[in-house]
């Protein structure tokens, strides 16, 4: 079990998840076996597999975790990475379940990873590896349209995903639903338009709703809305880049950007759109122009700032260094960056944390619209969009005629659009976290005995699992 060097902090995952659960579950009324029902993980398959690497065999460790089944199917991403453990993804498997409760998703939640580092291998060997991680997920029903659907996560991306739907559907022939099998492909394979940038545009959406709430941001001695926020972001992969730039285009200062080899800082501003290009020629964001480069990667998170968004790694904000964070909300982008030691010192201080089970589940949730286009084999916008625009536009003959007054072509042209599948998907993205967003202050406001939104969000996750098992009879 990983421990904080100078303070002797539990940094498992599994167990700060399963701390900040019950902390949750004492505030309600529930049988105690459906809170340890609701709690458990159900099954966990662990796999060893052989890969052709080269001219050798290289052995891969792989798991599937599936927390809970009062829903189905099961939805959770595959994570590639070098430090992926058991623990790590039972807790990201049950912070799913979470995330789709609040959201009002209907997944139970799962979690999967394999054990590599992607970078040190070639295209190919990805491949192989992916392909068959996947057979081993079939052979155990650990993969389906109605049983379990991966999506991307770190270290994968709709590359995969397309390698896996591939794999499903060799082994599964002729299936109608086949493409369903998991989410996040690219939009030419059965993806959607929006799932790429759906968890950063969440986050942008979540943090939108948390500063336009004219109590809290009172509260916090702010004024109301993002723009001219001073906003400090770790990581820069899909996530941070997404989130970093919607937050730029609705008017935000952010004021540092923080990767792995170190962070960038300009109290002025940095354009995330200019700090990409530079990455992609450089390969780095250091030596920015017009920025100061540090090379401790996590000095970004003590940056003087309104926000900060934690969007890389879990345990990123421990007992060691958060007595120099200075931010007055933090926004999880990330799954678990905050430790719960960390999390009551800056609950003291008043910082408001907006946590992970909400603010990230942007994925989740237009992943949940991709399966169900899948399920439907009908693109959002195929049917409505010439029949609104049809509308609209009598709508507006009848107005020019009414008021005896032309409007400009330009403005007409905009007024009449039809939606689109990409305005479909980011209204629904809209509309889910605006919901769920008030659904968890309406518990923060209601219960006396809960002063945080972690701990409210939870409460709201839990009361809607208990709800379905009560339903289904289970405990009665």
């Amino acid at each position: 079990m990983p421990k904080a060097k100078n303070n002797n902090e539990d940094l498992n995952l599994n167990n700060i998840v399963g701390l900040q659960f019950d902390k949750a579950a004492k505030t309600l009324k529930l049988p105690p076996g459906l809170i340890n029902q609701i709690k458990a993980c159900n099954a966990v398959y662990q796999v060893q597999f052989p890969v052709k690497v080269g001219h050798h065999y290289e052995q891969f460790t792989g798991w599937r975790a599936e927390h809970s089944q009062h829903k189905k199917p099961l939805k959770g991403g595959i994570r590639y990475s070098p430090t992926v453990t058991q623990d790590e993804i039972m807790a990201l498997a049950a912070l799913m379940t979470y995330k789709c409760a609040i959201v009002n998703v209907p997944f139970g939640g799962s979690k999967g990873g394999v054990r590599i580092a992607p970078w040190n291998y070639k295209r190919s060997v990805i491949e192989r590896v992916t392909r068959r991680f996947t057979a081993e997920l079939i052979k155990k029903n650990f993969i389906g349209p109605g049983e379990n659907v991966p999506a991307p996560d770190m270290g994968t991306g709709p590359r995969e995903m397309a390698w896996m739907a591939d794999t499903f559907d060799v082994f599964n022939p002729g299936g109608l639903d086949n493409m369903a099998c998991v989410t996040g492909k690219p939009v030419e394979q059965g993806g959607i338009q929006g799932r790429r940038e759906a968890t950063g545009r969440g986050i942008l959406y979540g943090i939108r709703e948390a500063t336009n709430d004219r109590k809290m941001m009172k509260k916090l001695g702010l004024s109301l809305g993002i723009e001219g926020k001073k906003i400090a972001i770790q990581g820069f992969g899909n996530v941070g880049w997404n989130a970093a730039n919607f937050l730029h285009e609705v008017g935000a200062i952010i004021v540092g950007i923080g990767e792995w080899d170190g962070c960038i800082i300009n109290p002025k501003g940095l354009d995330p759109v200019k700090v990409i290009k530079h990455r992609k020629k450089t390969g780095s964001i250091k030596k920015f122009p017009g920025a100061k480069t540090v090379s401790n990667p996590k000095a970004v998170l003590e940056l003087e700032c309104d926000i900060l968004v934690p969007a890389a790694l879990e345990n990123q904000i421990t007992l060691e260094n958060v007595g120099k964070i200075k931010c007055k909300i933090l926004a999880e982008g990330a799954n678990g960056p905050t430790t719960p030691g960390a999390e009551e010192i800056l609950l003291k201080k008043g910082v408001l944390v907006i946590p992970d089970i909400y603010l990230n589940a942007g994925g989740v949730t237009v992943s949940y619209f991709e399966w169900s286009k899948n399920l439907s084999h009908m693109r959002y916008g195929r049917m409505e969009k010439r029949f609104e625009e049809i509308k609209t536009e009598q709508f507006l003959n009848f107005n020019e005629s009414f008021m005896n007054k032309k409007i400009s072509a330009k403005t007409r042209k905009s007024i009449i659009k039809g939606p689109d599948e990409i305005d479909l998907v980011n209204s629904g993205l809209e509309e889910t976290m605006r919901n769920a967003y008030r659904e968890i202050m309406g518990v923060y406001n209601r219960k006396r005995d809960i002063n945080d939104l972690r701990t409210a969000a939870f409460v709201v996750a839990i009361d809607k699992v208990a709800t379905t098992y009560l339903q289904l009879g289970i405990f009665p």
